[in-house]
């Protein structure tokens, strides 16, 4: 990395309507990254089209802090905002996190320090690992090793382990390379990116980490798993060079775009 010496690191937070947990989530992640992390960092808030007061809390929170921004897309989808944050920013180390800080922040330096001394392009957390903690439902810990199962079988040659862990980090190599070729929008974002990396050729970095459900998910199973469906398919039967380009979408940003 060619600014290894002091590299520059956007935290983007993407969210949907988290009017509850965003100014708490914000305040507990300053707090780490100003004791733990050496490097140049900021959050970024991306929210995906909030129907809430969400939006309001990521301006304020951006007023208050100079090293709080925002990004606010008028369509859904983490993927999307993820996508657009990433691509927009000029930090040499871009990377996320959930808004409910389900992954224990104390992996985070030692997941950029792969991009940074370890010569990595892509990097991510894995559940899965030896090492790594989990507390969920036993039904999401069933389907979640089901669906890392079904990826190993459609993909034997993948080196990474966990596929939908919410705690990622890129260079900037790998988000001009391997960002557009990133065709979907929300939740098998995750997935596809890995995928779409070792395609390419990236090399990806796992570290264990030490994770705990988030009780207030979201996420409805039962459609995602068809979606990652037929995303691993599609993935599996194209290269990305020949996906489509995606239409941009109408955003709003803070200070420092």
């Amino acid at each position: 990395m060619s600014q290894a010496d002091n590299p520059t690191v956007d935290v983007v937070i993407p969210v949907y309507n988290e009017e509850r947990d965003l100014e708490p989530s914000i305040i507990t992640l300053r707090s780490f990254l100003k004791e733990h992390c050496i490097y140049p960092w900021r959050i970024v808030v991306a929210d995906n089209a909030s129907k809430d007061r969400t939006l309001e809390i990521a301006k304020d929170l951006s007023q208050r802090y100079p090293d709080v921004t925002y990004i606010h897309l008028t369509q859904k989808g983490r993927g999307r905002a993820l996508r657009t944050a990433w691509l927009v920013s000029k930090a040499d180390i871009v990377s996320y996190m959930d808004v409910d800080l389900s992954t224990n922040l104390k992996a985070f330096v030692p997941m950029i320090e792969g991009l940074i001394h370890g010569g990595y392009d892509v990097a991510t957390g894995s559940r899965l690992m030896a090492g790594s903690r989990i507390k969920r439902q036993w039904k999401r810990e069933i389907i979640s090793r089901c669906y890392n199962l079904l990826v190993k079988l459609i993909f034997p040659q993948k080196n990474f382990s966990d596929a939908q862990c919410g705690f990622k980090a890129l260079s900037r190599r790998a988000v001009q390379k391997l960002v557009p070729s990133v065709r979907d929008q929300a939740w098998f974002f995750d997935s596809e990116l890995l995928l779409r990396a070792e395609q390419r050729g990236f090399r990806i970095y796992e570290v264990p980490v030490e994770w705990i459900e988030d009780l207030d998910s979201r996420v409805r199973i039962v459609s995602t798993a068809w979606q990652d469906i037929k995303g691993l398919l599609r993935v599996r039967f194209t290269s990305g060079e020949e996906q489509r380009v995606l239409s941009e979408p109408q955003i709003e940003t803070g200070k420092g775009f």
